[in-house]
């Protein structure tokens, strides 16, 4: 059974600001979401957001400026996944995130 996606609204604004190969490594990611679910470990700098509960983040690229995506399970029972931040690294604040 496949994961379910969701886009919060404000990363939904953000990715239209996005280059466009950051946009198709999202598309990429949310492929992944979607088929292995929140635990997709071939992410560069992949992991669990420390003293987060079922947050994770990953590199869509790296270099200057690096950007990335953070995710976190809704609900584990109907496998829903929502998107909180896509963007550059220095603009997520990873406390007030999940």
């Amino acid at each position: 059974m496949e994961w379910t996606v969701k886009f919060s609204r404000k990363v939904g604004k953000q990715a239209k600001k996005l280059p466009f190969e950051i946009v198709e490594a999202l598309g990429l990611l949310v492929r992944d979401l979607t088929h292995y679910g929140p635990e997709t470990t071939g992410w560069p700098n992949y992991g669990k957001l420390q003293g987060k509960h079922d947050c994770f983040h990953c590199h869509l690229r790296k270099g200057r400026p690096t950007y990335v995506a953070v995710w976190q399970v809704i609900d584990r029972e109907k496998r829903i996944i929502g998107v909180l931040y896509v963007g550059t690294h220095e603009g997520a604040d990873y406390r007030r995130l999940c």
